[in-house]
């Protein structure tokens, strides 16, 4: 198969899998344990993409100036700052980092 015929093949079961969604019934969706473990996976997803976008350059690891930037950021949660000064916090400290030539 082709590049574009996976391509396509993937759009359609995408497609299909939010589709099946609507199939689910009410009382599965109200139930206070889907809303916990829907709460989780969330959170759990954008840690990992977070991580992986922070480490990872291709297939490898990488320790540079976004390493800095996510533990300014995070301090910055943890002192509960604002998410535009988190934001900041974070860009501040890459760029300074870059500026100091860890890149």
């Amino acid at each position: 198969m082709t590049l574009w015929m996976w391509l396509l093949l993937s759009c359609v079961l995408a497609y299909g899998w939010k589709l099946l969604g609507y199939l689910v019934p009410a009382s599965v969706l109200r139930d206070p344990r889907m809303s916990r473990i829907a709460g989780t996976m969330t959170i759990g997803l954008l840690a990992s993409l977070t991580i992986v976008n922070t480490v990872a350059s291709g297939q490898a690891l990488v320790l540079d100036a976004r390493l800095g930037a996510l533990a300014a950021a995070g301090i910055a949660l943890m002192l509960r700052a604002p998410f535009l000064v988190v934001v900041l916090a974070g860009a501040g400290a890459a760029a300074g980092l870059r500026l100091l030539g860890w890149s």
